[in-house]
Order: C-alpha cells, then structure tokens, then sequence
C-alpha cells in the first residue's frame, strides 16, 4: 500500500504557496509516495500543485478532490493535461461533487441528479484526457470538440469521490478509482472495495480499482484527547450527508471514531489493517496540534514505507 500526506489544512491554520513547496518537499525527502491538496474555498489545488511539481521532482501530486459542478469538464480537462506537463506526468486527478449545501448555497447551482451529472462529466472529461475529440449531449452536459494540449506524458488517473453503490459503479466504468474521507476500515472493506471491483470487472476493466482512502491520523499517548480534537477540527464531516452515510454504515457515531489514533503499535495495527481491505494507497491527515506528537505520527508513517 502506498502512503500519501494530506497538505490541507486539519486545523494548523492557512499557509501559502511558500509553507506548500516546503511541506512537499518535506514529504518527498522523507520518501512518501504522494502529496495531496483538497480544493475547497483556499489556493486552487491544482495550480498549486503546479507550482510544487515544478520544484519538488518525484512524488506523485494529487488533488483531494477538485468539485466537478463549477468546471465545464472541457476546462477541467485543459488544466488537468496542463498540470500533467507541468509536473512530468505525476498528477492523480481527484474530482468529487461536492455537497448539496455547497453547489446550491454558496455557488447558486442545482444539485439536481448527481449521479446522472457525474456520469456525463466523465463521459466527456475522460476522453479528453485522452486526447480524443468528444460529442456528447446530455441533460446535465454536453461537449463537442477537443482540446489542442498533447497528452504525450499519458492522462491522469481519474480518482472519483464515489462513496454510494450507484456512485461506485459509475467509477468503475468510467473512472481509474476512488477516492475517500472519513470512510472506516470496515465500509471499505465491506461496501467500497468489492462494490467498485464489481463494476469495473463487469466493464471489462478489472484494473480500475485504485482505491485511495483518507483518513485523519495521530500517533499519541492520550488518544481521547486525541479523539476531543478530531471531533472539533473534522464537526463539519459528520453532518454532510455524504459522509454522514459513511459514518452511518460503519457505526460510528463522528468523525473521531474513524480517526486512527493511538500509540505506535495501534496506529500500525489500524493502518495495516486499511491494507487487508484492499485500499491501495492511504492519505494520511496529520491533524495533533502538539509538535511531539506531529513528529511521532510522521515517524511512525516513515516506518511503513
């Protein structure tokens, strides 16, 4: 299993493109797999990681995820080959929809049939990636045309934020993967895993079946404090539906009961088990607050390398 390092914020407070350069290079020096960035309401994520593929050679570089309803997936696509040159060909392209709080409140979209939506973003986004020109009308999209940016360094992986079953099949026939948060280790091992494995092998592509999983992690000596502060700092993932179901099939009553928090043997045991329900590759969200604690959980993720 591959180890990632989240790079947004899990309540440190907002940092520039100066602290991202520097914590990626951090994260590359210490011989991790991926450097991840969220799209949410700070730095675009995929400029930045532009920037940092530019200056830190070697990891892979990812977006945690970047929403589909504010792109044309004809833009999406064009920035996304961009940044595929711009990093030598290292870009994990995470795309999700967001939430129905955030695409109809905040952006003054419809969230109206998402899964519909999804499935016509990848029709259109996939092959652009491609280098393919596209002709497609949907309800919610439509696309003629292509792009004119070489795909010779080959398309990004498309990792989808599926976590629902309908969500799981489109990504397994029109995605490389998926991409979760605040999943636990049983639903993944249960729901997400076997769900997307189904899909992709009833499509012909047995090989789409990357399966990303983010979780939030500390390596401490008092781990209900540890648990107090991921209730806090993650409140919001409790209480959007999406994560909610997540939350809700795992039997968890918040956020801080799917954190991986403990000494160094727990957190082993825990990470260790992600791997034996078939996730691929693990986003670790670093989130103490105590520098002792930040550099044991750092130590400790370095030993499974």
């Amino acid at each position: 299993m591959r180890i990632g390092i989240f790079g947004g914020d899990t309540g440190q407070g907002p940092g520039g493109m100066d602290d991202l350069v520097k914590a990626a290079q951090e994260v590359a020096d210490a011989g991790f797999a991926a450097y991840w960035l969220p799209q949410i309401f700070g730095l675009d994520a995929l400029t930045a990681l532009a920037v940092i593929g530019t200056a830190v050679p070697g990891i892979e570089l990812g977006t945690a995820v970047v929403p589909t309803y504010p792109r044309h997936p004809m833009m999406l696509a064009g920035q996304a080959l961009t940044v595929q040159q711009a990093t030598g060909g290292r870009l994990a392209l995470g795309i999700g929809l967001s939430h129905q709080i955030v695409v109809e409140s905040i952006w003054g979209m419809s969230f109206d049939k998402p899964v519909r939506h999804m499935r016509e973003y990848l029709s259109i986004l996939r092959p652009l990636l491609y280098g393919e020109s596209v002709s497609f009308r949907g309800e919610t999209l439509s696309m003629n045309g292509a792009l004119t940016i070489s795909n010779d360094l080959g398309a990004p992986p498309i990792l989808v934020a599926a976590l629902g079953t309908q969500m799981l099949n489109i990504t397994g026939r029109l995605g490389d993967g998926t991409i979760t948060w605040m999943t636990g280790t049983s639903t993944l091992r249960e729901h997400t895993v076997p769900t997307l494995r189904s899909a992709a092998t009833a499509a012909g592509r047995p090989e789409a079946v990357r399966v990303v999983a983010g979780l939030p992690i500390a390596v401490t000596d008092d781990p209900a404090a540890a648990r107090e502060r991921a209730a806090r700092v993650f409140a919001i993932y409790g209480q959007l539906p999406s994560y909610r179901a997540m939350l809700d099939r795992e039997g968890a009553g918040g956020p801080a009961d799917v954190a991986i928090v403990g000494n160094e043997a727990t957190v082993r045991d825990e990470i260790e088990r992600l791997e034996e329900a078939g996730v691929t590759d693990f986003i670790a969200a670093e989130f103490s607050s105590d520098p002792t604690e930040r550099a044991r959980t750092r130590e400790l993720l370095q030993t499974l390398l």
